[in-house]
Protein backbone atom coordinates (compact mmCIF):
# COMPACT_ATOMS: atom_id res chain seq x y z
CA UNK A 1 0.00 0.00 0.00
CA UNK A 2 1.34 3.00 -1.23
CA UNK A 3 0.80 6.55 1.59
CA UNK A 4 1.28 9.82 0.55
CA UNK A 5 3.71 12.00 2.77
CA UNK A 6 2.71 12.72 6.21
CA UNK A 7 -0.33 10.52 7.26
CA UNK A 8 -1.70 10.57 10.79
CA UNK A 9 -3.45 6.93 11.89
CA UNK A 10 -5.32 6.87 14.76
CA UNK A 11 -5.68 3.40 15.81
CA UNK A 12 -6.95 2.21 19.64
CA UNK A 13 -5.50 5.29 22.35
CA UNK A 14 -2.70 6.66 19.72
CA UNK A 15 -1.22 7.93 16.48
CA UNK A 16 1.98 8.04 14.53
CA UNK A 17 2.91 10.19 11.78
CA UNK A 18 4.04 8.09 8.35
CA UNK A 19 6.32 9.20 5.96
CA UNK A 20 6.48 7.39 2.21
CA UNK A 21 8.79 4.61 3.21
CA UNK A 22 9.52 4.52 6.72
CA UNK A 23 7.75 5.67 10.14
CA UNK A 24 8.57 9.12 11.74
CA UNK A 25 8.21 9.01 15.89
CA UNK A 26 5.27 11.52 17.25
CA UNK A 27 7.25 13.22 19.94
CA UNK A 28 5.18 13.73 23.15
CA UNK A 29 5.72 16.10 25.87
CA UNK A 30 7.82 13.99 28.62
CA UNK A 31 8.93 11.17 26.49
CA UNK A 32 11.51 9.83 24.44
CA UNK A 33 10.77 9.77 20.71
CA UNK A 34 9.93 5.45 19.89
CA UNK A 35 9.07 4.48 16.40
CA UNK A 36 5.63 2.39 16.54
CA UNK A 37 6.51 -1.68 16.66
CA UNK A 38 10.46 -1.44 17.38
CA UNK A 39 9.57 -3.51 20.67
CA UNK A 40 7.24 -5.83 18.86
CA UNK A 41 10.22 -6.34 15.63
CA UNK A 42 12.63 -7.21 18.63
CA UNK A 43 10.59 -9.92 19.79
CA UNK A 44 9.58 -11.73 16.42
CA UNK A 45 13.45 -10.79 14.94
CA UNK A 46 14.87 -14.27 17.00
CA UNK A 47 18.24 -14.58 14.76
CA UNK A 48 18.76 -10.77 15.32
CA UNK A 49 19.42 -10.43 11.44
CA UNK A 50 17.14 -7.12 10.68
CA UNK A 51 14.76 -8.84 8.98
CA UNK A 52 11.17 -11.11 9.94
CA UNK A 53 9.99 -14.39 8.23
CA UNK A 54 7.12 -16.30 8.23
CA UNK A 55 8.11 -18.34 10.68
CA UNK A 56 9.80 -16.19 12.99
CA UNK A 57 6.36 -13.96 13.19
CA UNK A 58 3.99 -17.40 13.77
CA UNK A 59 6.48 -18.27 16.78
CA UNK A 60 6.07 -15.18 18.32
CA UNK A 61 2.52 -15.39 17.90
CA UNK A 62 2.04 -18.36 19.00
CA UNK A 63 3.92 -17.70 22.12
CA UNK A 64 1.09 -15.61 23.43
CA UNK A 65 -0.31 -18.74 24.55
CA UNK A 66 1.90 -19.36 27.16
CA UNK A 67 2.15 -23.55 26.86
CA UNK A 68 -2.26 -23.06 27.13
CA UNK A 69 -4.38 -25.10 24.62
CA UNK A 70 -6.60 -21.73 23.84
CA UNK A 71 -6.86 -18.22 25.05
CA UNK A 72 -9.52 -15.53 25.25
CA UNK A 73 -10.05 -12.23 23.79
CA UNK A 74 -8.63 -10.45 27.39
CA UNK A 75 -5.88 -12.88 27.38
CA UNK A 76 -4.99 -11.20 23.72
CA UNK A 77 -5.27 -7.83 24.42
CA UNK A 78 -2.81 -8.39 27.28
CA UNK A 79 -0.24 -10.04 25.12
CA UNK A 80 -0.41 -7.33 22.92
CA UNK A 81 -0.16 -4.57 25.68
CA UNK A 82 2.68 -6.87 26.47
CA UNK A 83 4.58 -5.54 22.80
CA UNK A 84 4.44 -2.63 23.43
CA UNK A 85 6.70 -0.80 26.65
CA UNK A 86 5.15 2.52 28.31
CA UNK A 87 7.48 4.48 26.61
CA UNK A 88 6.27 3.65 23.69
CA UNK A 89 2.96 3.81 24.83
CA UNK A 90 3.26 7.34 25.84
CA UNK A 91 4.69 8.73 22.51
CA UNK A 92 1.84 7.21 20.33
CA UNK A 93 -1.12 8.56 22.68
CA UNK A 94 1.05 11.80 22.89
CA UNK A 95 0.55 12.04 26.07
CA UNK A 96 0.06 15.97 27.39
CA UNK A 97 1.03 16.95 24.51
CA UNK A 98 -0.52 20.56 23.20
CA UNK A 99 -2.82 20.66 19.89
CA UNK A 100 -1.40 22.77 17.36
CA UNK A 101 -2.93 26.14 17.29
CA UNK A 102 -1.33 27.47 14.02
CA UNK A 103 -2.08 26.15 10.04
CA UNK A 104 0.81 25.49 7.79
CA UNK A 105 1.29 28.75 5.81
CA UNK A 106 1.45 26.58 2.13
CA UNK A 107 -1.68 24.83 3.47
CA UNK A 108 -3.52 28.25 3.83
CA UNK A 109 -2.52 29.76 0.71
CA UNK A 110 -3.60 26.59 -1.46
CA UNK A 111 -6.98 26.63 0.80
CA UNK A 112 -7.05 31.02 0.19
CA UNK A 113 -6.95 29.97 -3.52
CA UNK A 114 -10.46 27.80 -3.95
CA UNK A 115 -12.25 29.60 -1.39
CA UNK A 116 -15.89 30.34 -3.31
CA UNK A 117 -16.44 33.96 -4.47
CA UNK A 118 -19.99 33.59 -2.78
CA UNK A 119 -22.16 31.83 -0.46
CA UNK A 120 -24.90 30.48 -1.72
CA UNK A 121 -27.50 32.45 0.48
CA UNK A 122 -27.55 35.78 1.92
CA UNK A 123 -27.47 36.02 5.35
CA UNK A 124 -30.96 37.15 6.94
CA UNK A 125 -28.68 39.01 9.69
CA UNK A 126 -25.04 38.81 10.85
CA UNK A 127 -24.08 35.33 11.44
CA UNK A 128 -21.71 34.20 14.03
CA UNK A 129 -20.09 30.73 14.07
CA UNK A 130 -18.10 29.10 16.91
CA UNK A 131 -15.20 26.85 15.96
CA UNK A 132 -14.73 24.41 18.74
CA UNK A 133 -11.64 23.00 18.16
CA UNK A 134 -10.86 21.14 21.00
CA UNK A 135 -9.69 17.09 20.50
CA UNK A 136 -9.83 14.75 23.26
CA UNK A 137 -8.60 11.67 21.95
CA UNK A 138 -6.72 11.79 18.43
CA UNK A 139 -5.28 15.05 17.33
CA UNK A 140 -5.99 15.35 13.51
CA UNK A 141 -3.06 17.79 12.17
CA UNK A 142 -5.80 19.54 9.90
CA UNK A 143 -7.46 21.17 12.77
CA UNK A 144 -6.09 24.58 13.21
CA UNK A 145 -6.65 24.95 8.95
CA UNK A 146 -9.54 23.46 9.30
CA UNK A 147 -10.41 26.30 11.86
CA UNK A 148 -8.90 29.13 9.50
CA UNK A 149 -10.76 27.56 6.42
CA UNK A 150 -13.89 28.74 7.96
CA UNK A 151 -12.71 31.77 9.04
CA UNK A 152 -12.09 32.41 5.94
CA UNK A 153 -15.18 31.11 4.15
CA UNK A 154 -16.73 33.55 6.34
CA UNK A 155 -15.10 36.58 5.45
CA UNK A 156 -14.71 36.34 1.71
CA UNK A 157 -18.22 35.48 1.19
CA UNK A 158 -19.72 37.96 4.04
CA UNK A 159 -22.19 35.15 5.43
CA UNK A 160 -20.47 35.28 9.23
CA UNK A 161 -18.25 35.85 11.38
CA UNK A 162 -15.95 33.51 13.26
CA UNK A 163 -14.35 32.67 16.93
CA UNK A 164 -12.04 30.11 17.39
CA UNK A 165 -11.00 28.27 20.39
CA UNK A 166 -9.39 25.55 21.68
CA UNK A 167 -10.97 25.60 25.12
CA UNK A 168 -14.03 23.46 25.77
CA UNK A 169 -14.77 26.04 28.23
CA UNK A 170 -16.78 28.11 26.07
CA UNK A 171 -19.26 26.17 26.17
CA UNK A 172 -22.11 27.32 27.97
CA UNK A 173 -25.29 28.59 27.92
CA UNK A 174 -24.89 32.20 28.33
CA UNK A 175 -21.73 32.47 25.87
CA UNK A 176 -23.47 30.40 22.99
CA UNK A 177 -26.38 32.41 22.94
CA UNK A 178 -23.94 35.52 20.73
CA UNK A 179 -23.81 32.29 18.43
CA UNK A 180 -25.63 31.14 15.16
CA UNK A 181 -23.79 28.11 14.50
CA UNK A 182 -21.81 25.66 16.39
CA UNK A 183 -18.52 24.12 14.15
CA UNK A 184 -17.14 20.59 15.52
CA UNK A 185 -13.81 21.04 13.98
CA UNK A 186 -12.30 17.18 14.11
CA UNK A 187 -13.04 16.47 18.10
CA UNK A 188 -12.45 13.53 18.87
CA UNK A 189 -13.33 11.15 22.44
CA UNK A 190 -14.83 13.31 25.12
CA UNK A 191 -14.82 16.47 23.80
CA UNK A 192 -16.70 18.11 26.41
CA UNK A 193 -15.44 16.32 29.23
CA UNK A 194 -12.89 17.27 32.38
CA UNK A 195 -11.50 15.27 34.57
CA UNK A 196 -13.13 14.21 37.50
CA UNK A 197 -15.47 16.93 37.23
CA UNK A 198 -19.06 15.46 36.37
CA UNK A 199 -21.03 18.64 36.69
CA UNK A 200 -19.01 20.98 34.48
CA UNK A 201 -19.38 18.20 31.23
CA UNK A 202 -22.61 17.45 32.26
CA UNK A 203 -23.77 21.20 32.14
CA UNK A 204 -21.57 21.75 28.86
CA UNK A 205 -23.38 19.05 26.99
CA UNK A 206 -26.59 20.35 27.77
CA UNK A 207 -25.90 23.35 26.95
CA UNK A 208 -24.94 22.24 23.62
CA UNK A 209 -28.13 19.77 23.32
CA UNK A 210 -30.45 23.48 24.08
CA UNK A 211 -28.40 25.52 21.63
CA UNK A 212 -29.01 23.47 18.70
CA UNK A 213 -32.73 22.59 19.78
CA UNK A 214 -33.43 26.32 19.98
CA UNK A 215 -33.16 26.45 16.81
CA UNK A 216 -29.41 27.48 15.91
CA UNK A 217 -26.96 25.12 14.04
CA UNK A 218 -24.52 22.78 14.18
CA UNK A 219 -21.42 21.18 11.78
CA UNK A 220 -19.28 18.58 12.77
CA UNK A 221 -16.53 18.20 10.09
CA UNK A 222 -14.69 14.43 9.83
CA UNK A 223 -13.59 13.26 13.49
CA UNK A 224 -16.77 15.14 15.27
CA UNK A 225 -18.15 11.57 14.59
CA UNK A 226 -15.54 9.76 16.54
CA UNK A 227 -16.82 11.45 19.57
CA UNK A 228 -18.46 9.97 22.43
CA UNK A 229 -18.61 5.91 21.64
CA UNK A 230 -16.93 3.13 22.46
CA UNK A 231 -16.05 -0.36 22.44
CA UNK A 232 -14.64 -3.45 24.21
CA UNK A 233 -11.53 -2.65 25.77
CA UNK A 234 -11.79 1.53 25.80
CA UNK A 235 -12.62 3.85 28.08
CA UNK A 236 -15.76 5.17 27.71
CA UNK A 237 -16.40 8.52 25.54
CA UNK A 238 -14.10 8.05 23.29
CA UNK A 239 -11.77 5.10 21.02
CA UNK A 240 -9.01 6.42 22.67
CA UNK A 241 -8.77 4.22 25.78
CA UNK A 242 -5.54 5.95 27.10
CA UNK A 243 -5.00 2.31 28.66
CA UNK A 244 -7.91 2.33 30.74
CA UNK A 245 -9.68 -0.81 31.77
CA UNK A 246 -13.52 -1.26 30.59
CA UNK A 247 -15.85 -3.83 30.64
CA UNK A 248 -13.75 -6.43 31.76
CA UNK A 249 -11.32 -6.43 29.30
CA UNK A 250 -7.68 -5.54 28.28
CA UNK A 251 -6.95 -2.14 27.80
CA UNK A 252 -4.78 0.31 26.01
CA UNK A 253 -3.38 -0.93 22.45
CA UNK A 254 -4.09 -4.37 23.35
CA UNK A 255 -7.76 -3.96 24.70
CA UNK A 256 -8.94 -2.24 21.51
CA UNK A 257 -6.73 -4.68 18.60
CA UNK A 258 -7.70 -7.44 20.50
CA UNK A 259 -11.44 -7.38 19.55
CA UNK A 260 -10.71 -7.01 15.80
CA UNK A 261 -8.08 -9.86 16.44
CA UNK A 262 -10.67 -12.62 17.44
CA UNK A 263 -12.84 -11.63 14.61
CA UNK A 264 -10.18 -12.11 12.29
CA UNK A 265 -8.78 -15.16 13.73
CA UNK A 266 -11.36 -17.16 15.64
CA UNK A 267 -12.56 -19.33 12.91
CA UNK A 268 -14.84 -21.13 14.87
CA UNK A 269 -15.93 -18.61 16.80
CA UNK A 270 -15.87 -19.82 20.05
CA UNK A 271 -14.15 -16.76 22.01
CA UNK A 272 -11.20 -18.94 21.72
CA UNK A 273 -7.78 -18.62 19.52
CA UNK A 274 -6.04 -22.17 19.36
CA UNK A 275 -2.48 -22.49 17.90
CA UNK A 276 -3.97 -22.91 14.58
CA UNK A 277 -5.93 -20.19 14.39
CA UNK A 278 -2.86 -18.04 15.78
CA UNK A 279 -0.89 -19.38 12.87
CA UNK A 280 -3.92 -18.10 10.77
CA UNK A 281 -3.65 -14.62 11.57
CA UNK A 282 0.30 -14.53 11.57
CA UNK A 283 0.04 -15.87 7.38
CA UNK A 284 -2.46 -13.04 6.93
CA UNK A 285 -0.53 -10.72 8.64
CA UNK A 286 2.92 -11.45 7.12
CA UNK A 287 0.74 -11.47 3.60
CA UNK A 288 0.16 -7.72 4.40
CA UNK A 289 3.62 -6.59 5.63
CA UNK A 290 5.74 -8.78 3.10
CA UNK A 291 3.67 -6.59 -0.24
CA UNK A 292 7.05 -7.37 -2.14
CA UNK A 293 6.07 -11.20 -1.57
CA UNK A 294 10.54 -11.65 -0.62
CA UNK A 295 9.45 -14.21 2.20
CA UNK A 296 10.99 -11.33 4.88
CA UNK A 297 10.37 -8.04 6.12
CA UNK A 298 13.10 -5.15 7.28
CA UNK A 299 12.58 -3.20 10.45
CA UNK A 300 11.41 -0.18 8.46
CA UNK A 301 8.95 -1.83 6.60
CA UNK A 302 7.52 -3.57 9.51
CA UNK A 303 7.13 -0.56 11.37
CA UNK A 304 5.66 1.66 8.23
CA UNK A 305 3.12 -1.29 7.80
CA UNK A 306 2.26 -2.78 11.16
CA UNK A 307 -1.07 -0.84 12.05
CA UNK A 308 -2.19 -1.88 8.48
CA UNK A 309 -1.65 -5.42 8.62
CA UNK A 310 -3.36 -5.67 11.93
CA UNK A 311 -5.71 -3.53 11.14
CA UNK A 312 -6.70 -4.90 8.12
CA UNK A 313 -6.77 -8.00 9.41
CA UNK A 314 -10.06 -6.81 11.33
CA UNK A 315 -12.45 -8.47 8.40
CA UNK A 316 -15.48 -10.14 10.33
CA UNK A 317 -18.93 -10.93 9.71
CA UNK A 318 -20.85 -8.17 7.56
CA UNK A 319 -22.90 -5.76 9.79
CA UNK A 320 -21.79 -6.66 13.03
CA UNK A 321 -19.09 -4.22 15.11
CA UNK A 322 -19.21 -3.66 18.78
CA UNK A 323 -19.42 -0.19 18.91
CA UNK A 324 -22.20 1.85 21.45
CA UNK A 325 -22.42 5.33 21.73
CA UNK A 326 -21.91 6.70 25.76
CA UNK A 327 -23.80 10.14 24.57
CA UNK A 328 -26.85 8.95 22.90
CA UNK A 329 -28.15 12.26 22.21
CA UNK A 330 -25.06 13.52 20.74
CA UNK A 331 -24.99 10.33 18.89
CA UNK A 332 -28.19 10.66 17.16
CA UNK A 333 -27.60 14.34 16.48
CA UNK A 334 -24.46 14.31 14.84
CA UNK A 335 -26.00 11.36 12.61
CA UNK A 336 -23.72 8.86 13.74
CA UNK A 337 -20.23 7.54 15.32
CA UNK A 338 -16.84 6.53 14.02
CA UNK A 339 -16.26 2.24 13.70
CA UNK A 340 -13.56 1.99 11.59
CA UNK A 341 -12.05 4.07 8.17
CA UNK A 342 -10.01 3.35 4.63
CA UNK A 343 -6.65 5.08 5.04
CA UNK A 344 -5.72 7.92 3.28
CA UNK A 345 -5.35 8.05 0.36
CA UNK A 346 -7.96 6.09 -0.45
CA UNK A 347 -9.97 6.82 -3.62
CA UNK A 348 -13.62 7.23 -2.92
CA UNK A 349 -16.22 7.86 -5.41
CA UNK A 350 -18.90 9.66 -4.78
CA UNK A 351 -22.44 9.23 -5.13
CA UNK A 352 -24.92 11.98 -5.10
CA UNK A 353 -28.18 10.84 -2.90
CA UNK A 354 -30.39 14.04 -3.19
CA UNK A 355 -29.01 16.42 -6.78
CA UNK A 356 -32.07 18.59 -6.01
CA UNK A 357 -30.65 20.20 -2.59
CA UNK A 358 -28.87 23.44 -2.57
CA UNK A 359 -26.18 21.47 -0.77
CA UNK A 360 -25.26 19.28 -3.70
CA UNK A 361 -25.40 22.05 -6.61
CA UNK A 362 -21.55 22.16 -6.20
CA UNK A 363 -21.54 18.44 -7.78
CA UNK A 364 -23.16 19.07 -11.04
CA UNK A 365 -20.67 18.02 -13.41
CA UNK A 366 -18.07 15.08 -13.80
CA UNK A 367 -18.29 12.67 -11.36
CA UNK A 368 -16.74 13.93 -7.93
CA UNK A 369 -14.17 11.81 -5.87
CA UNK A 370 -11.68 12.21 -3.22
CA UNK A 371 -8.62 10.88 -2.20
CA UNK A 372 -9.28 10.96 1.49
CA UNK A 373 -9.33 8.98 4.84
CA UNK A 374 -12.96 7.91 4.94
CA UNK A 375 -14.66 7.09 8.11
CA UNK A 376 -17.20 4.38 7.88
CA UNK A 377 -20.17 4.46 10.70
CA UNK A 378 -21.00 1.95 13.08
CA UNK A 379 -23.70 -0.27 12.00
CA UNK A 380 -26.13 0.64 14.72
CA UNK A 381 -25.53 4.26 14.38
CA UNK A 382 -26.32 5.43 10.87
CA UNK A 383 -29.48 5.40 9.37
CA UNK A 384 -31.43 7.07 6.71
CA UNK A 385 -34.28 7.00 9.46
CA UNK A 386 -32.47 9.16 10.98
CA UNK A 387 -31.14 12.01 8.18
CA UNK A 388 -31.34 13.09 5.35
CA UNK A 389 -28.58 11.81 2.77
CA UNK A 390 -26.64 14.39 0.66
CA UNK A 391 -23.76 12.14 -0.75
CA UNK A 392 -22.68 9.31 0.19
CA UNK A 393 -19.88 6.54 -1.74
CA UNK A 394 -20.70 5.07 -5.30
CA UNK A 395 -19.81 1.41 -3.23
CA UNK A 396 -19.99 0.08 -6.73
CA UNK A 397 -17.32 2.15 -8.25
CA UNK A 398 -15.12 1.41 -5.60
CA UNK A 399 -12.45 -1.33 -6.21
CA UNK A 400 -12.28 -4.69 -4.71
CA UNK A 401 -9.17 -4.42 -3.01
CA UNK A 402 -10.31 -1.34 -0.92
CA UNK A 403 -13.82 -2.81 -0.29
CA UNK A 404 -12.13 -5.83 1.27
CA UNK A 405 -10.10 -3.32 3.41
CA UNK A 406 -13.33 -2.54 5.25
CA UNK A 407 -13.66 -4.59 9.05
CA UNK A 408 -17.35 -5.48 9.47
CA UNK A 409 -18.58 -3.96 6.37
CA UNK A 410 -22.25 -3.05 6.31
CA UNK A 411 -24.48 -6.08 4.23
CA UNK A 412 -26.41 -2.93 2.39
CA UNK A 413 -23.17 -1.03 1.79
CA UNK A 414 -24.34 2.11 2.13
CA UNK A 415 -21.79 5.10 3.82
CA UNK A 416 -22.90 8.16 4.02
CA UNK A 417 -20.58 10.92 3.29
CA UNK A 418 -22.14 14.13 4.20
CA UNK A 419 -25.67 14.87 5.32
CA UNK A 420 -28.50 16.88 7.63
CA UNK A 421 -31.20 16.58 9.81
CA UNK A 422 -32.98 19.10 12.31
CA UNK A 423 -32.58 18.76 15.64
CA UNK A 424 -35.47 20.31 17.60
CA UNK A 425 -35.78 23.55 16.37
CA UNK A 426 -32.35 23.83 14.95
CA UNK A 427 -30.26 22.14 12.54
CA UNK A 428 -27.52 19.88 11.74
CA UNK A 429 -25.36 19.54 9.03
CA UNK A 430 -22.17 16.74 9.02
CA UNK A 431 -19.28 16.38 6.28
CA UNK A 432 -17.47 12.61 7.03
CA UNK A 433 -14.08 13.68 4.83
CA UNK A 434 -11.75 15.99 6.17
CA UNK A 435 -8.84 14.38 7.28
CA UNK A 436 -5.82 15.54 4.95
CA UNK A 437 -5.17 19.10 4.96
CA UNK A 438 -5.17 18.91 1.14
CA UNK A 439 -9.05 18.33 1.51
CA UNK A 440 -9.12 22.00 2.40
CA UNK A 441 -7.77 23.11 -1.09
CA UNK A 442 -10.57 21.20 -2.76
CA UNK A 443 -13.09 23.81 -4.43
CA UNK A 444 -16.70 21.20 -4.13
CA UNK A 445 -15.47 20.62 -1.00
CA UNK A 446 -15.55 23.90 0.43
CA UNK A 447 -18.21 25.19 -1.62
CA UNK A 448 -20.54 22.43 0.11
CA UNK A 449 -19.08 23.60 3.45
CA UNK A 450 -19.93 26.87 3.13
CA UNK A 451 -23.53 25.47 2.32
CA UNK A 452 -23.65 23.38 5.08
CA UNK A 453 -22.78 26.18 7.41
CA UNK A 454 -25.32 28.33 5.60
CA UNK A 455 -27.92 25.63 6.46
CA UNK A 456 -26.85 25.51 9.85
CA UNK A 457 -27.46 29.01 10.50
CA UNK A 458 -30.96 28.64 9.21
CA UNK A 459 -29.95 31.34 5.99
CA UNK A 460 -30.51 28.39 3.06
CA UNK A 461 -33.59 26.35 3.09
CA UNK A 462 -33.52 22.37 2.17
CA UNK A 463 -35.25 19.39 2.30
CA UNK A 464 -33.78 18.02 5.61
CA UNK A 465 -36.61 14.90 6.08
CA UNK A 466 -34.80 11.53 6.73
CA UNK A 467 -34.05 10.05 3.73
CA UNK A 468 -35.29 6.72 4.95
CA UNK A 469 -35.07 3.55 2.32
CA UNK A 470 -31.53 1.90 3.02
CA UNK A 471 -29.77 2.41 6.84
CA UNK A 472 -28.81 0.00 9.08
CA UNK A 473 -30.88 0.31 12.70
CA UNK A 474 -34.44 1.41 11.41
Amino acid sequence: MSLKSCILIAVGVGAVALTTGRITPVRAQGASDVAFGESFFATIDANHDGVITRDELRAAVGKWLKGSASMSQEQVGTALNGLFPPAEMAAIAGASRPQPQTPRPADVQRMMAALPASAPAKPAHPRKVLVLAKANGFVHTCIPLAAKTVEALGNKTGAWSTSISYDASVITADNLKQYDVLFLDNTTGAFLDEPNQPAVHEARKQALLDFVRSGKGLVGVHAASDSYHQMAGTTPGGRMGGGARGGGMAGGMGGMLAAGVMTAADKNSDGKLTADELNGLADFWFANLDQEKAGKVSKANFEYRLLMAVMGGSHGTPGHDNQTGTWPEFNKMIGGYFKWHWFDPTHIPYKIDDPASPLTAMFKGPAFSLDDETYTMSWNSFSRANVHVLTSIDYAKMSEIDKAKENNPREDHDYGLSWIRREGNGRVFYVAHGHDEKIYANKIYLAQLTAGIQYAAGDLKANDAPSKGKGGSE
